[in-house]
């Protein structure tokens, strides 16, 4: 579904480095032809609007190869008789047809160029059906370095799970490997050893017992959903449910978990619904009613997998057992629960076009973290939390990336991000406002693509305030503004420095013992102040730094 209205999970590691994520400074940043097929909104791409598609597949864990085929429902928006459709390498499609006709294509790298003979007239929905195989790419490091993990659990059966945010989901099968277009609905049908169970998005339709023993699952999704969303989750698992009584209703919550494990994620588990009453409060509707709520142990960290959240947290509270703000409040909470729950708003039903705007999925949904602590332990709390992170900020790279050649931004994206988000909650001064613009964000945008400036623009509308500097300083810049100050003649003189050109945040300090407002620009400006003390403190939920001038 191409969503032109307006415009991985990668889990948050102190210390971890832009290397670890192929983030580069922009000057040092070479780009190929592949980068550009895989990153923008080529001629053969543009001229049709995905409606739907069914992933049929036969997953084989004794070696490690996937086949089958994916059906792909279009409608023509212009003429045009070139597709592409993105599958990487080693991965092949060896057949594509349409009307039964065999058609012709040619590869190109990681994209496929396939030549449509019938005369494609605006307005119809056609379809292909492409079928393919290979051994995709092993993931090396999930979920950073994606692809498809196959490992064993204790007693020796497959587990195996997929995980391609940055990579893209064509790392495993062929499809419009470009977030600017989602698909509206779709099914999955994977085929897995008849003693092993398949997990997949949406809704579970039905289990066929194959002759040869296998066994099919076929899911289906009735939400639009992003190509890396979509996944497989093939292990022993066992299953057990509830009800979540939300915004919208019974929400169905099923859980899939090693059957070892289910002791463990029956008490682990209990923060599921604890995510969903807190971030119903804060973010609106939980936007999957139709699709259920998932959540399934896989054999990596996590991820946000629409309806299908993946974990691998080791049932332990922090991350991994660790606090990343170091104040104690992150240990109050499974973050993989969280983390990967919050992405359903911020990244599932909010989705950037463009992944150099990565920002909008971890930007906001690192900020989840402090307002689920926020909910259940007060402000202070969720405030010392967020304020915590800021000592995995690096400040290496933009958090915006390059657009156009799939090139995602500093990892800061997380950490800053958050901070920024609670800077300017700060700045708007009125908690009500802040919490309808995080619902009306969800609201307005449901289920749709975005850029940058459709959430900025809508924050500055909303607030009435414009933040426009602010997202540049934090977004495209590694510089933490400066508010110098300098006592003298009764005054303090104060402006900001260190920052973009028009640099004009609010912010709120305490002079003298005297809370006050100020709104400096990069001029200069005064302001009397009484007694004769020379104290200058900066509210330390604004993400900035400060300077005493002396004469």
């Amino acid at each position: 579904m191409k969503k032109y209205f307006g415009g991985i999970f990668v889990a948050f590691l102190v210390g971890f480095t832009s290397n670890a994520q192929g983030l580069l400074n922009k000057s040092e940043t070479v780009f190929t032809r592949q980068d550009t097929l895989r990153g923008s909104i080529t001629k053969e791409r543009s001229w049709w609007d995905l409606k739907y598609y069914h992933l049929d597949i036969k997953v084989n864990p004794s070696d490690k190869t996937i086949s089958g085929s994916n059906t792909v429902k279009y409608t023509v928006l212009s003429e045009y008789n070139k597709m592409q459709i993105d599958l990487q390498e080693p991965m092949q499609i060896y057949k594509v047809t349409q009307d039964g006709k065999e058609l012709k294509f040619e590869r190109d790298g990681n994209a496929f160029f396939i030549e449509l003979s019938a005369a494609q007239k605006v307005g119809q929905t056609k379809e292909i059906v492409i079928s393919f195989g290979g051994k995709p790419k092993e993931a090396v490091r999930p979920p950073w370095d994606g692809g498809i993990t196959w490992k064993k659990d204790k007693n020796g059966k497959d587990f195996i799970a997929s995980s391609c945010q940055g990579l893209g989901a064509s790392v495993w099968w062929p499809n419009k490997d470009h977030m600017y277009d989602e698909v509206e609905n779709m099914d999955i049908s994977v085929n897995v050893p008849g003693d092993l169970t398949d997990v997949s998005n949406g809704r579970l339709k039905s289990v066929k017992k194959e002759k040869d023993g296998t066994k099919t699952f076929n899911w289906y999704v009735s939400n639009p959903i992003n190509n890396y969303g979509v996944n497989i989750n093939i292990g022993d698992y066992v299953n057990f449910s509830e009800k979540y009584k939300g915004e919208k209703g019974n929400l169905d919550c099923d859980y899939y978990v090693l059957r070892d494990n289910l002791a463990l994620a029956k008490e682990q588990f209990k923060d599921a619904p604890r995510m969903l009453k807190a971030f119903e409060n804060w973010f609106g509707p939980y936007p999957f009613y139709e699709d259920s709520y998932k959540l399934v142990e896989a054999p990596y960290l996590g991820m946000e997998h629409q309806s299908s959240v993946t974990y691998g947290n080791a049932y332990k509270n922090g991350y991994l057992g660790r606090d990343l703000s170091g104040t104690g409040w992150g240990l109050k909470f499974d973050f993989i629960i969280i983390h990967e729950s919050g992405h359903e708003w911020f990244a599932n039903n909010i989705t950037y076009k463009d992944i150099a705007d990565m920002w909008i999925h971890e930007s906001f949904t690192s900020y989840s973290e402090s307002l689920f602590v926020e909910y259940y332990y007060g402000k202070d709390a969720g405030a010392e939390y967020v304020i915590g992170c800021r000592k995995g900020i690096q400040n290496d790279a933009s958090i915006i990336g390059h657009y156009d050649v799939n090139n995602e931004g500093s990892g800061d994206m997380y950490p800053k991000g958050a901070n920024m988000l609670h800077t300017i909650r700060q700045t708007i001064n009125d908690d009500a406002k802040w919490k309808s613009i995080l619902r009306g964000l969800n609201k307005t945008f449901y289920h749709q693509t975005v850029t940058s400036k459709q959430i900025q623009d809508y924050i500055n509308e909303q607030s009435g305030i414009n933040f426009n500097s602010v997202f540049a300083q934090y977004l495209t810049t590694t510089q933490i503004p400066v508010l110098d100050y300098i006592f003298k003649d009764g005054q303090v003189g104060y402006h900001w420095s260190n920052c973009v050109a028009k640099f004009d945040m609010p912010v709120k300090v305490v002079i003298n013992g005297v809370e006050t407002w100020l709104k400096p620009t990069t001029e200069w400006q005064s302001v009397k102040v009484t007694g004769d003390k020379r104290t200058f403190e900066v509210d330390k939920n604004f993400y900035i730094t400060s300077s005493n001038i002396v004469e």
